[in-house]
């Protein structure tokens, strides 16, 4: 990645309206990277609405202090969210996920006319009912849309098995389609989006790539949490762990056949963090198993994330062997570079691959393939200079995913498309990440 000067194009601060199915407290992928460029869009002196829902994801049930309301307005740093009413249903199931997509869809599109006129309105996928309240609402307020693509879906829940329907898969791709054609941009989180796109005959230079990357305030380096090693039975042990969504798309049944290879290595713990529609079965095989060196630790709120981090020695980040899952950057990778935490990629050999070969961050081993995966963590808990360069390159290569800086080339993107004829004319280059007001990052 390179860095590059680039001047305020407007001296105007932008109105921006955002709609995403998630938002904080809430602590998956969506919810914190559009908290974290939010914050820096208001420190910069940008008015931010997040239309959202009442946080609930992914078991399904209202965070502490929260009700279904048909709209209610409240502020967390500096960022206005209004909360609309919606379905609110477990991670699971596909027809009641798509009745909570499309209730989102119906409530923020509705109570999102009501706001004040924007300079622009963004939406999220992965699902892109939300995207179609975009462009909804973009188009009565006679502003652009932007179309924040995270996922390729439908493409990924076919992948997962979850929608089988060549009729109904047919038809939404068309309307997938139709959504990018009727954006004034779309903003991809990996270059393999962008590559699958325009060989769909979307055209090149309205599609933008602002990876995902990390709040190098709140990841850095720390000691292991000395409550929570021994509250968990980590004290002394080799910790090879999975932080996050428990989904269709993880392949966690082949993490725990990893563990049952390593069942009698008493130094090493398998540590699984989170919910989603493949936890219950998590537990289950663990207790049929009767695996002792596996640790179940519920969803922890986003604030318990650092701590969370600093009991692992090993991250392992799974996916499904099926193609689609090439062109995915797990947003995960980025924290545990801040953190300092060495990565074990068991997805299909693509874009997030590359980035931690290319880093030297960790080790890339087959997808679904537990002997293997097995046989990288024993190797690596009794290799600790390996271990000691992979933490030192987390590190260095963190600087280059700072979300500060991504957020900025972010911003850069929004005026250009907000003021035309006021901002600077040439587009961001590929892979280029430029940075205003002051010297590269690296």
């Amino acid at each position: 990645m390179q860095y590059g000067y680039v001047p305020h194009s407007t001296g105007r601060p932008l109105k921006i309206l955002f709609l995403s199915d998630n938002f904080v407290p809430e602590g998956n992928a969506p919810a914190a990277r559009l908290h974290e460029h939010a914050m820096h869009w208001v420190k910069a002196g940008h008015e931010v609405t997040v239309v959202t829902g009442a946080p609930n994801f992914p078991e399904g049930r209202l965070y502490p202090g929260y009700r279904n309301r048909w709209r209610h307005v409240e502020t967390i740093n500096g960022i206005r969210i209004v909360r609309v009413k919606t379905y609110i249903t477990p991670n699971e199931g596909l027809v009641r996920r798509t009745l909570d997509y499309l209730s989102f869809m119906l409530s923020a599109g509705f109570f999102a006319l009501f706001e004040k006129k924007p300079d622009l309105v963004v939406a999220t996928s992965p699902q892109f009912f939300c995207a179609i309240a975009g462009w909804f609402v973009s188009r009565r307020h006679g502003v652009p849309f932007i179309f924040e693509l995270r996922d390729l879906w439908p493409a990924s829940i076919h992948a997962v098995g979850a929608l089988r329907n060549g009729v109904i898969l047919r038809a939404l791709e068309k309307l997938e389609l139709s959504l990018y054609r009727s954006s004034a941009a779309i903003v991809a989180v990996t270059e393999s989006f962008r590559d699958d796109l325009v060989a769909r005959g979307i055209a090149r230079d309205k599609i933008h790539v602002v990876v995902n990357g990390v709040d190098l305030e709140r990841y850095l380096p720390r000691p292991r949490d000395p409550v929570l090693e021994e509250s968990w039975g980590l004290s002394g042990k080799f910790v090879a762990a999975y932080i996050g969504t428990h989904g269709m798309a993880h392949a966690l049944d082949k993490v725990v056949e990893a563990a049952v290879h390593l069942r009698d290595r008493e130094d090493i713990v398998f540590l699984f963090v989170g919910a989603g529609a493949e936890r219950a079965n998590l537990e289950t095989a663990v207790e049929r198993l009767r695996l002792s060196n596996v640790r179940l630790v519920p969803r922890q709120p986003k604030e318990a994330m650092p701590a969370l981090w600093s009991l692992v020695d090993l991250s392992i980040v799974p996916l499904r062997d099926t193609p689609v899952f090439a062109t995915v950057i797990p947003s995960k990778i980025f924290e545990c570079m801040g953190m300092g935490v060495p990565l074990l990629m068991s997805v299909p050999d693509g874009e997030a691959t590359g980035i931690v070969q290319r880093t030297a961050t960790g080790l890339c081993i087959s997808p679904e393939d537990p002997k293997s995966m097995a046989d990288a963590i024993a190797g690596l808990s009794v290799d600790p200079d390996r271990l000691r360069g992979f933490r030192e390159n987390c590190r260095n290569a963190a600087f280059s995913y700072s979300r500060e800086t991504l957020a900025i080339q972010y911003t850069a993107l929004l005026e250009r498309i907000a003021f035309p004829l006021e901002s600077t004319p040439a587009p961001l280059a590929e892979g280029v990440v430029h940075i205003r007001g002051r010297k590269p990052v690296m």
